[in-house]
């Protein structure tokens, strides 16, 4: 009869006798294996080049009333959009406004302010127009840009990164099943536990550095994939 038996527990056993039981194959969604059942993790990451900046930012208005701000922001809205608009911005989106009362404080009679979001997405290379000619703008506060990864390669990148965690896996069964003496592997089991695409935001202000923003410099976004292996050794 068959026995799984995971890494840590063999890395044990190698140095202190102990008893693993043996688990029918059949409770493991297994096909028969005459020898022992190795189980291994496999992982790998790929990082992708940044095929568009996600941009997102908040817009503000101050007015003596609700009305007076709500005004004033829809000026400074119109300008945010004819500069996103010159950037080629793309998926522009715009949130509905809202507008609450500030206390009043000494030597400052109370104030309304309006205030929504801007979101949507540009080439890398308008990085530096972004942060200067819109982050510049009045009532404008950049949230952080996050790098987003071309969605067409997404199929291609999970299969490279598929083939390399397989192999982890398979090389750390194999040296393990070698140690035993038992150098002859055959998979059995591959189940894929995660496979996220982790963009990177990096915050740019308007005002951060003199030197130009270079978007060569942003942190790429990161794919990674996680896997379990299932070998029978002889």
């Amino acid at each position: 009869m068959a026995r799984l038996v995971p890494l840590q527990a063999l890395l044990f056993c190698c140095f202190i006798p102990c008893f693993i039981p043996a688990l029918p194959a059949a409770a493991q969604g297994l096909e028969r294996c005459e020898g022992t059942l190795l189980e291994a993790p496999g992982s790998a990451e790929a990082r992708r080049p940044a095929g568009l900046l996600a941009v997102s930012m908040r817009l503000m208005a101050e007015g003596d009333t609700s009305d007076a701000a709500l005004a004033l922001l829809q000026e400074r809205l119109a300008a945010v959009r004819s500069a996103l608009q010159a950037l080629a911005v793309k998926e522009l989106r715009v949130t509905s406004p809202s507008t609450w009362i500030l206390p009043a404080e000494r030597n400052r009679l109370r104030k309304a302010r309006a205030q929504l979001q801007v979101s949507g997405n540009l080439e890398p290379d308008r990085l530096q127009p972004l942060i200067r000619q819109v982050g510049g703008l009045p009532g404008v506060r950049l949230s952080p840009v996050t790098p987003t990864a071309d969605p067409t390669q997404d199929g291609a990148v999970r299969t490279q990164l598929l083939g390399e965690a397989y192999r982890d896996a398979f090389e750390q069964a194999r040296t393990l099943g070698v140690a035993m003496g038992l150098p002859r592997l055959a998979p059995l089991e591959v189940k894929i536990q995660g496979g996220n695409l982790r963009p990177q935001p990096m915050r740019a202000m308007a005002d951060a550095a003199t030197a130009e923003f270079d978007p060569a410099e942003l942190p790429q976004p990161t794919q990674t994939l996680s896997l379990i292996a299932r070998f029978c050794a002889r």
